[in-house]
């Protein structure tokens, strides 16, 4: 349920995601799930990695500049409906969610999220477990 992220900063210029790409691959780490966000001046790429450690040091040995944080990754259904009940658990519980990114394939979704109090988000996706595969079947998300 928890995972470490990378975030790294990017200057906003042709080639930089690929520079990372490729420093990454070289040395044997699979970019497991990303997300970039940017504005004019910089980008932040956010990734999860297979080699949390070795990523760090190719990185920071290319002069990235390169933070790690605990994020929590959680696997739901891949059916209407699901997330939507994940977020209104969260929500009831008042967690704000400061970002997150997902991607599916087959019949689950992975979601990354980045909530405000990374230990009672764990807690309350933990005990609301059978809720959510429960209503899975119940409502066939």
């Amino acid at each position: 349920m928890l995972t470490k992220q990378l975030s790294i900063f990017l200057e906003n210029k042709k080639g930089r995601f690929t520079e990372v790409a490729k420093l990454l691959g070289e040395e044997g780490v699979n970019m497991k799930a990303f997300t970039v966000s940017e504005n004019s001046d910089f980008g932040i790429l956010r990734l999860i990695v297979s080699d949390t450690e070795k990523a760090i040091r190719v990185l920071r040995d290319h002069k990235y500049a390169v933070n790690e944080a605990d994020v929590v990754y959680i696997s739901c259904p891949n059916k209407p409906g699901a997330l939507g009940l994940v977020m209104e658990i969260l929500t009831r519980a008042g967690i704000f969610i400061e970002y997150m990114y997902a991607f599916s394939e087959g019949e689950s979704a992975t979601v990354i999220i980045r909530p405000d109090n990374l230990s009672l988000c764990v807690e309350v996706l933990k005990n609301n477990q059978l809720e959510l595969f429960a209503a899975s079947e119940l409502y066939k998300l």
